[in-house]
């Protein structure tokens, strides 16, 4: 269906009950991520932070947007590591760019390089979210995907199989959506994606595709134009 995609990991997903990290988990990812390249369709990354740094645990330290979200972004580079550790470890070549300047560990943010190393065979991993605090992962799953030119997000959900109509955990009558629009998703008030990601993936003509991200092998289902998930375009 897609020849490049933006896979949007939350950081959660990373971790088990009692670990950051969950390192199954880990393996399993590199091992889909294969699949996807053997699919011939490019793929980039975009990792979230939670399982890191979490919105209870700044409100509980008394820490300011600002400063939380800072941590934020030093923990989805942290994830962005991992995340590249796991895939050489499976033989993957991996490639960790950051929006926060650190020399030391990885490259700055640009498209360009990500570009080359994405038609070098490369799976490439964002990190740092957009370098700026008030901005969420998805508005910078939506910048990157932008940037690099990439045909739709993959937005891997924690448990949860699409969009709704409501919270299918609450109301057992939510009905599922098979494909949605982007305006449609506005009116409905879904709450999916923040609108700054929103407003990025309509005017750019990126789809977006909810799914189930707990069950890794969806990930290449949907690229095999299987029914899963909610398509938004």
């Amino acid at each position: 269906m897609y020849k490049r995609v933006l896979l949007k990991l939350s950081g959660e997903a990373l971790s088990s009950e009692s670990s950051t990290f969950d390192s199954e988990y880990l393996t399993n990812l590199a091992l889909q991520l294969r699949k996807v390249q053997q699919l011939n369709v490019q793929i980039a990354i975009v990792v979230g932070g939670g399982n890191i740094m979490r919105g209870k645990f700044a409100s509980q330290m008394g820490l300011s947007r600002v400063e939380a979200d800072k941590m934020g972004m030093l923990g989805t580079v942290i994830n962005a590591l991992a995340v590249k550790a796991a895939c050489q470890s499976n033989g993957i070549k991996a490639y960790v760019q950051s929006a926060v300047e650190m020399d030391r560990v990885c490259d700055l943010v640009d498209y360009q390089k990500a570009i080359d190393h994405l038609n070098a065979g490369y799976i490439v991993i964002y990190g740092g979210g957009t370098g700026n605090p008030y901005f969420s992962t998805d508005s910078c799953a939506a910048l990157r995907a932008c940037e690099i030119n990439c045909e739709a997000i993959l937005m891997a959900k924690n448990g949860v199989d699409g969009v709704y109509s409501a919270d299918p955990k609450k109301d057992p009558q939510a009905i599922k959506y098979q494909q949605l629009s982007y305006m449609e998703m506005i009116e409905k008030q879904l709450q999916v994606m923040d609108l700054t990601a929103v407003s990025m993936c309509k005017e750019n003509n990126i789809q977006t595709v909810v799914f189930n991200g707990n069950e890794l092998e969806n990930i290449s289902k949907v690229l095999t134009d299987e029914k899963i998930g909610t398509v938004i375009k």
